[in-house]
């Protein structure tokens, strides 16, 4: 599988060792988890980090370039950028404000505020925490699948949002929701990032009722 190239960063504005390590202090007390101080919405974060993932599974390289443009999109419509770190056998997602980048290398002059930046471990596959997210995330895509495959496009659409908000926030089964989880999905997540259609929206309700359906199923 092909890996991402990560920014260069110019040689001659390269940190020294005490400003690296302090710059990596800082990220780590404010980025973790969405972080800090940064001006994308977690939602966002979400989002990137699913697409991230999907690309790394990807087998076939044109729907790994889709997942990723569509992750560039998706923070690039809040003045973000997005790369993958490689740290010996670690890998992580990085969104920084593209403002701090020249010519495509990341510029130390430019950067005031290191909680800007955000950072999602993608690594560890071994852990029992990132085996339970990756078997949840089979499980909720599968269950999306399959309604969109009998109930049409609208439906599957609000299905694999539902998957997202799932996985992404709660790390848990759609079937597993709770009334006060789904009602978040429905009156905050869904109208902020599912970036529904009309016919989602109208059908959204039932969409949630056939999850729960069609993961009885499975």
């Amino acid at each position: 599988m092909a890996e991402e190239e990560p920014n260069r960063m110019d040689p001659a504005e390269a940190p020294t060792d005490g400003e690296r390590e302090e710059q990596e202090v800082q990220e780590v007390r404010g980025q973790q988890e969405g972080g800090g101080d940064a001006d994308v919405p977690e939602p966002v974060v979400d989002r990137a980090e699913t697409l991230t993932r999907r690309a790394r599974e990807a087998v076939d390289p044109a729907e790994r370039e889709a997942y990723l443009d569509e992750r560039d999109e998706v923070v690039a419509d809040h003045d973000y950028v997005a790369r993958v770190r490689e740290d010996e056998d670690d890998e992580t997602l990085v969104l920084h404000p593209d403002e701090w980048l020249e010519d495509g290398v990341v510029r130390i002059d430019r950067i005031e505020d290191t909680d800007r930046a955000v950072e999602r471990p993608l690594s560890g596959a071994g852990t029992a925490e990132d085996d339970d997210w990756e078997a949840i995330e089979a499980h909720n895509r599968a269950v999306a699948e399959r309604v969109r495959e009998r109930h049409g496009e609208a439906h599957g659409a609000n299905a694999h949002a539902f998957a997202d908000f799932m996985g992404n926030h709660h790390r848990k089964r759609v079937e597993d929701a709770t009334s006060d989880e789904r009602e978040v999905f429905l009156a905050e997540y869904f109208v902020r990032n599912a970036w529904p259609t009309d016919d989602q929206r109208a059908a959204v309700e039932r969409s949630l009722e056939l999850v729960m359906e069609t993961a009885a199923s499975l």
